[in-house]
Parts: structure tokens; sequence; C-alpha cells
């Protein structure tokens, strides 16, 4: 019997993943759903798959998908499709993102996050809703944060001490912002402002985050340091594992390295017989040892986490609570009732940091009023912005404190 699925949110990321569901033996997708309706439409006909739009009618919704036909629907209305097993947010919204997935959890189904941004700033909430219904939540496999929790995985079942979990970043601009990511934006069919996270390093600190809120991590020297390294190997040279390993293991990363698109993990392992043949093995005098991925595959490596969790075993959840959050820098000078734009925007990014009750969460931050000017690369108070006790999204948050 195949696994099946629905997919909220059908950009870059949703098309891949409605791509390799149909490209994997056990798993079925019987419903897609985006704000643009001709993203949807536009997959169906790439795959040849038999879209019907249903709209918000939950009857039509069921009816296409008990004749075997592809429901093009509403995402409100998808978590509540009797027949689906694990609905997929992928979408890029935030305060939608989280209603989508918590109207998930509450109609019995298994939970898959490919919204970072929902994913960090409402995890325990989320996880608290997933345990309270009996159904799983996690985070998706093949993003960064996925394919470092595996990597770590390994790496303590080998019987190592995990020291540093690591992102490899290729190229990092705080000054990036939407019209100036146009021309490389383009060249990779990237939305804007998604584009302008990866480059301003806002997405690099919300995947890092996650993983920290997992595995109990803290951001190293406060928040993290972004060493210049040539390759992935030269990690031990550029860091203080001593001094990491007796303050705690720590989430980083490091920047222009090869592979370009990897991440490691440092493990440490003093002991006598296993660091003689480490050094046989080729992996150094130790005692710490650089483990890497070359890669991560984004949709392609994504199946096997919605099987996982099918089964009740989440790839990566916050077990840990919210330990860090990311919150939000001025990108540049800002006035006096300026509005904030959010993650991806032209006004902030986002920088980890351990929990700071007294910081602005930049995944809260579009659409929030400055209420004195901040300088550029100052951290945004609450003190700073007019009050957002009242929304929704704020509620929320809370309840992931």
């Amino acid at each position: 019997m195949s696994v099946k699925v629905a997919i909220i949110g059908m950009g870059s990321m949703g098309k891949g993943l409605f791509y390799q569901i149909h490209r994997t033996p056990g798993i079925e997708c019987l419903a897609i759903a985006d704000k643009k309706i001709e993203r949807c439409t536009h997959c169906a006909a790439w795959l040849n798959a038999n879209g019907v739009y249903t709209g918000s009618s939950k009857l039509h919704l069921n009816s296409v998908v008990r004749r075997g036909q592809l429901a093009i629907a509403d995402s409100d209305i998808i978590p509540e499709c009797g027949l689906i097993d694990v609905v997929i947010e992928a979408s890029n919204s935030i305060d939608e993102g989280v209603k989508y997935a918590e109207k998930s959890l509450n109609n019995g189904k298994h939970l898959v996050l490919m919204n970072s941004e929902v994913d960090l700033t409402f995890g325990p909430y989320l996880l608290k809703l997933a345990k309270k219904n009996g159904v799983t939540y996690t985070s998706c496999d093949g993003d960064q944060h996925g394919v470092i929790k595996r990597l770590v995985d390994d790496v303590e079942s080998w019987g190592f001490k995990l020291v540093m979990a690591g992102n490899i970043k290729g190229f990092l601009d705080l000054d990036s912002n939407p019209t100036k990511i146009i021309p490389e934006a383009d060249k990779r069919n990237l939305d804007y402002r998604m584009a302008t996270a990866y480059t301003d390093g806002t997405k690099l600190a919300i995947e890092m985050a996650l993983v920290a809120n997992a595995l109990g991590l803290r951001p190293n020297q406060d928040h993290m340091t972004g060493p210049k390294v040539g390759h992935v190997s030269g990690v031990l040279r550029v860091f203080d594992f001593h001094k990491i390993l007796a303050e705690g293991p720590v989430v980083d990363y490091i920047l222009g390295a090869e592979p370009g698109g990897g991440i490691f993990v440092v493990g440490f392992c003093d002991d006598p017989y296993q660091k003689e043949m480490m050094k046989y093995y080729k992996m150094g005098d130790g005692p710490f040892y650089v483990f890497y991925r070359p890669y991560h595959l984004c949709h392609v490596e994504s199946m096997r986490c919605i099987f996982d969790a099918v089964e009740g075993k989440p790839l990566l959840q916050p077990n840990c609570g919210m330990m860090t959050n990311v919150y939000a820098r001025a990108k540049k000078d800002l006035s006096k009732k300026s509005v904030l734009d959010g993650v991806g925007g032209y006004t902030c990014y986002g920088t980890i940091r351990s929990l700071h009750d007294h910081f602005l969460p930049i995944c809260l931050s579009e659409g929030v009023r400055l209420r004195r000017a901040v300088a550029k690369d100052d951290w945004i108070t609450l003190d700073d912005v007019y009050p957002i006790v009242n929304s929704d999204s704020w509620n929320r948050y809370q309840a992931s404190m």
C-alpha cells in the first residue's frame, strides 16, 4: 500500500517534491495547492497528471481523490482530506504556513516541513500538537539541516562524540536584497526574496538553528564565525576544538570551501585503537575527525523521511526546545517608523543566537514598524518596534517558548 501525500506550495521546492514522488515507488501524491494556481496546473501538465481544480469544496476534493485523479485544491482544505496520510508544507509563507501545519496535525496528518521558517519559529509548538494527536512532525530531508542530522546520526553511531555540526557556505553578502540579487536569481530560476535569504545568511542561520534545537547545541562564539577555508579538510586548522570540546558541542559554518554545497561534522575519539585505525584509513591523527558529505540534494533525498514519518520515525525535530533562534539585524540604517519586510527583504537579515527574549525573531519581522531608528547591522530588539503581541503567529511563537 502506497503512502498518500499532499503538497502545499508548488514553488521550486514543491515542484521538485512533486517530481520525485512520481519517480519513487510506494508513494503517491493525491493533492497539490498553491496561491498561484498556474503553478499547480503547470506541474500537473508537466508530468501528465490528471489534475482537476477543486477550489475550496471539500466534497469535490474528496470525490476527485477517490477517482484517482490529482486534486488541485485550496491549501486550507487539504489537511481535512481523509485519504491523505502526509502533508508536506513547502510554501514560503510564515503566517499561513503555520496555519496549514497546525491544521494538518489537528486533522491527524503526519507533517513534513520543507518550510524552514515555520519549522524554526513554531517547532516546539508543532511538536506538542503532533504528540497530542499521535502523529509525526519532522523537518524534511535533503536540505542542509536534514542532511547534517543524518551524518550526525552516523558519526555518533560509530562511537564518536559530536563536537561540531557544520555547514559549507559558498558566498555571503549581508547587503543582498531582492533587486541586487536579480541576475543570480534569474540564472537559477529562484524567487528573488528566497535567493536574497540564501545570500545574506538568513537561511544558513535558520538551518543551523534547527540543527541546534534538535541536538542541544549552541552557536559557536555566541553566533557563528564562518572562517574562510579552501577545502573542508582545513576545518581542523581554523577552530579551537579542545576549547569547544570542553565547553560543549556547537554549530558553525565555513565560507568559500570545497566541496560547494556540502556539509560536515567534527567528531572526537581518543581511544588508542580507534585512532590507529582512523590514521590507517587516512582520516588523520585525531583525536578530532572531519566527516563530510559533498552534496545535499533537496527533493532528490526527501522521500526517505516521508516514509519514516508514517512509521513514526522523525528525522529532525526540536527535541531540545527553543535553545536558539534567528534574530533580525538592520541591513541598512533604518529610520523611525520604517516598516520591516522580513526574511529575504531590503530591511533586515537574520543571525543565529542563543535564545534571547529581548530580540526580534527575523521570521516574525515582516510588517513590523520601528518605533525608533536602528543603525546598520545593529540587532533589532522588541523595544525598537511597536508591539506585535496580538498577532496569531506571535501567540503560536510564544507557545513554542
